[in-house]
């Protein structure tokens, strides 16, 4: 009870993204409570770095499965990820009944260019985190980076292309071992025979699809739902969706909880529960699948070649959404001020983002008003 009710305090108050989250965790729960031993810690930690899913949502649930099984993983999962996910609600039925006022749209005017300043400090943070001086892997990034800039879509294939790339050229494996995990997580059409009939169906389905492709951040995911949800759905504008990643800096826990406030607009509660349980069953899928026979192929090197081609890619993404978002959000010298702001203040000193959002807000305020 009282581990689950950590979890439940961490999905409530805490904030700064997945490495902080992961932070958290190391100093309350092995370094003062002595709940997890380091070694399972660490090997919590390197699993939700070498698996699709958001980082800090695989640490908590394999933490959970270590001290309880499949009890304790699912007990922690849904502790974790509830609070976020109830006030996400509570902000989508707001932002949908005063999204139209005026003093609404001046808090996200300014918002949103904020949100771009923390998505560019946050892709360059995990840049020098997972390429380091590998030339092949900054290839990848800067080829994922202009695509995705230049299409404004996901480009699933060039994802597995750049860790099929890096595959070959650093681990080449003597023999691909026969129905892998890995092969079938992301063999085409995996998802294919639940069929997309309905509303509800169809916004799980693709938020399923999008959670196998977010490696280490939870941003990872926003350049895959920009191009679906607003250019092959048309269930968001371009204003709507920066608004949606806005949401998910302002409320504790998982990032990726961001799509609960694209369900929600498309189809109200039943469509913010279909989006969460998408992008969080494949997740606790994954862990209690992989976790029993973590360290029998947790050192593999075709996978772990494999994997960080993959993030590589996942980076390189996250960058060229930069662009993407920026276009929408960052047109006027306003919210270029903003952005600016946002982006120096970041790198300067470590300011919580929703304090930083929270001043956007009155910025943008002010300045469309004035």
């Amino acid at each position: 009870t009282q581990f689950v009710g950590y979890f439940l305090r961490l999905g409530t108050v805490g904030f700064g993204g997945p490495i902080a989250l992961a932070g958290h965790m190391q100093q309350d729960l092995v370094d003062h409570r002595g709940w997890v031993r380091k070694e399972d810690y660490l090997e919590g930690l390197a699993l939700a770095q070498l698996a699709p899913g958001p980082l800090a949502a695989q640490l908590a649930i394999y933490l959970g499965y270590i001290r309880a099984g499949v009890l304790g993983a699912t007990a922690v999962a849904v502790a974790f990820v509830l609070p976020s996910f109830l006030m996400v609600l509570g902000l989508s039925a707001a932002y949908v009944r005063f999204g139209g006022l005026p003093w609404m749209q001046g808090m996200f005017y300014g918002i949103g260019a904020a949100v771009i300043g923390i998505i560019a400090r946050s892709a360059v943070k995990l840049t020098k985190l997972t390429l380091g001086k590998d030339k092949l892997l900054w290839v990848i990034f800067a080829v994922l980076a202009v695509s995705t800039a230049w299409t404004s879509q996901e480009i699933i294939w060039l994802f597995l292309l750049g860790g099929v790339v890096n595959l070959l050229a650093k681990a080449l494996p003597t023999r691909l071992p026969a129905g892998s995990t890995l092969s079938l997580l992301f063999a085409p059409g995996t998802f294919a025979t639940f069929g997309t009939s309905g509303p509800l169906l169809q916004i799980f389905v693709y938020f399923a699809k999008a959670s196998l492709f977010v490696f280490g951040s939870g941003l990872a995911v926003v350049p895959f739902l920009y191009g679906g949800v607003v250019q092959g759905h048309h269930w968001l504008t371009d204003r709507q969706f920066v608004d949606a990643v806005a949401v998910a800096m302002i409320t504790p826990g998982p990032v990726v909880i961001t799509v609960a406030f694209i369900g929600y607009l498309v189809a109200g509660v039943a469509g913010a529960t279909a989006a969460a349980l998408g992008i969080f069953l494949p997740v606790y899928l994954v862990v209690l699948l992989l976790a029993p026979s973590y360290k029998r192929w947790a050192k593999n090197p075709q996978l772990n070649a494999f994997v960080r081609g993959v993030t590589a890619a996942a980076t390189g993404a996250i960058a060229g959404a930069v662009v993407v978002l920026a276009r929408r959000s960052v047109y006027d010298l306003p919210t270029i001020l903003i952005c600016g702001v946002s982006l120096a203040l970041l790198f300067r000193w470590k300011i919580p983002e929703p304090v930083l959002i929270a001043c956007a807000a009155v910025a943008g305020l002010v300045l469309r008003h004035s």
